[in-house]
This record gives C-alpha cells, structure tokens and sequence, in this order.
C-alpha cells in the first residue's frame, strides 16, 4: 500500500478537527507532523483543539505552534461560525495532556521537511502564514515541497457570499502570494468545493449520532455548524476535501489554471484563468454519491473507539 507523506497545517476550526479524524485513522496517510496556525479561533485555541483530539482520540503526533496572527494584517477570526472555542457544539476542555514541540512551526517544518526526499507534500487547511514564512526564511526548502494543497479562494464566487473571496486567503494573501510566486505545484480546493458539492444534509448529519461515538462526536461539532444563506440545512466539509484528494484524487475532476491574489482594494479576490500549462490543480467537481459513502465506511470502521463523554 501506498502511503502520502504529509504535514497538516491547521487551525482547528469544525471543519478542520472532522478532517483530522479522518487523516489520523487512513492507513494511506503517513502524519509527519501537525503543526497550527491562527484562522478560524486565536492561536491559543487552535491549537488547545488539536492537543485535545490527540488526547481525545489517545494519539500521539509531533505539534509545533505556528503564527498567531498574518505577515503584515491584524487577525482576523470566524468564531460566529466555529463559536468561540473553535469546535461548535462540542465544548474541548481547558487543559490538555499533549505538548506541543518546543521549536516553532516554521523551524520544525523545516526540518521535517529536510530530513525527507522531497516527497513530504502539505496539506494547508487554514490561512497561509506558517507556509509563508517557511518560505521567506528557508527558500532553499522550496525544492524539498512536491506538492501543496490548501483549501481556499473562490474562484467562480458564489450566490450570497461575497464573489473572489474566502476566509483562509484572506486573512492572509500576502503569505498566499508568496506561495503562489514560489511555484511549487499547487492544489486548489475553493471554498464552494464543501458547500456546493461535497456537502453534507440535515438528514445525514443526524443519522450520525446513531453510528458510533466517533458519528456522535461529529454530530455534536456539527449541530451549531451549518452553512449561512443557503435555504436548506447543510453542512460543510471544505477541509476534508482537501486531504481527500491527496489520498483519493479519483473522487475529483480538475482543471489546470494559474491565479493570481489581490492583497490591495479586495484583500485575497483570487482570480483565475484556465492555462493547460498551468502550475496549479484547481478541483472542480467531486463524485458526491462515491464521497458520502466513503464518509460513513470512514466512520463505521471507528466503532472500537469510545468516548466516556
């Protein structure tokens, strides 16, 4: 089998922690290192969530602490969408057993990054900043990095959200600019890829808590969770999307473009043009019949963890 080298930066965030659930259990995955960054809740508690789920689900990943707040802008936060502690409906607890590394995220992407062939791809699931820096202190790294895949942009727009604009680039385009200008070969999740295709309904999200703990767990992040503005109830799952297709790129139908991100009058507008030589994978489409199946078949097979809360 297979298995994807990989770091995860993350600022847990709903979306974020339902992903980590699934990438910690794939046997296709190879966790290198974990490490946060400030996005969805300050950096204190992105990184309190992901402490927690390792002590949660009785796992041990090297985390190292990343930015607390963008290259040049003030932080900015959705805790109107993931609630004030990050993690929705489910309330983490205060203290956690986990450490994280005592050198930071960029030193210690860095030298995991290093010790690698050149086959340790990222999966960047928050704003951009840890990767920026890396990339601004250790540009020598940039030949070490295969691939990137980040969730974010919003290429097309979409019908009662603000058109070009996502939360993770634009909470930090400078840093996704200097990404962009490294050309290290990327993978585009847009922010409409969890929304409008590889959502999850009212329906499906309340059959979870009949599975299993782990289905209940889910449930529970889920249940303040749902998307604003569309006329149903739904549930995004952007994050997931993003460390799918790195494990089942199958699933996805992609287009090759290039993109270019404003950091002056539309903070983080990402614009697209579609260019069969370009540098970047943007996802399209995903095979939504096949994608709820895998959701649950990922589930049912966490039926010997229990949780005594």
């Amino acid at each position: 089998m297979k298995k994807y080298k990989v770091i995860i930066d993350t600022d847990p965030g709903v979306d974020d922690s339902a992903c980590l659930v699934f990438a910690f259990f794939d046997k296709k995955l190879d966790i290198k290192l974990l490490t946060t960054v400030s996005g969805n809740v300050n950096i204190k508690y992105v990184t309190r969530n992901l402490l927690h789920l390792l002590d949660k689900f009785n796992l041990d990943y090297p985390v190292a602490v990343g930015s607390d707040k963008p290259l040049c802008r003030e932080p900015k936060y959705a805790e109107d969408v993931h609630s004030v502690m990050g993690m929705g409906g489910y309330i983490p607890p205060e203290k956690v057993n986990h450490k994280p590394l005592e050198e930071d995220a960029i030193e210690a992407m860095y030298r995991t990054l290093k010790e690698g062939n050149g086959d340790i791809a990222i999966i960047a699931l928050g704003p951009q900043t840890n990767i920026g820096k890396l990339l601004l202190q250790h540009p020598d790294i940039i030949p070490k990095i295969p691939k990137i895949i980040f969730m974010g942009g919003s290429p097309y727009g979409i019908k009662g959200f603000t058109e070009h604009i996502s939360f993770n680039i634009s909470s930090d385009p400078e840093a996704f600019k200097i990404v962009l200008e490294s050309k290290i070969p990327l993978v585009m999740i847009p922010y409409d890829m969890g929304r409008n295709e590889a959502y999850l309904t009212e329906e499906f999200v309340n059959n979870l808590k009949e599975i299993n703990d782990v289905g209940k767990f889910l449930f529970q992040m889920y249940s303040t969770y749902w998307e604003p503005k569309f006329k149903d109830k739904r549930i995004a799952t952007n994050d997931t999307c993003a460390y799918l297709y790195l494990v089942y790129p199958h699933l996805f139908t992609c287009k090759k473009i290039e993109v270019s991100v404003d950091t002056n009058k539309q903070p983080g507008k990402t614009l697209v043009k579609f260019d069969k030589k370009g540098h970047i994978l943007l996802t399209v489409k995903i095979k939504r019949k096949k994608f709820l199946k895998f959701y649950l078949n990922q589930i049912k097979k966490l039926n010997n963890i229990k949780f005594n809360n």
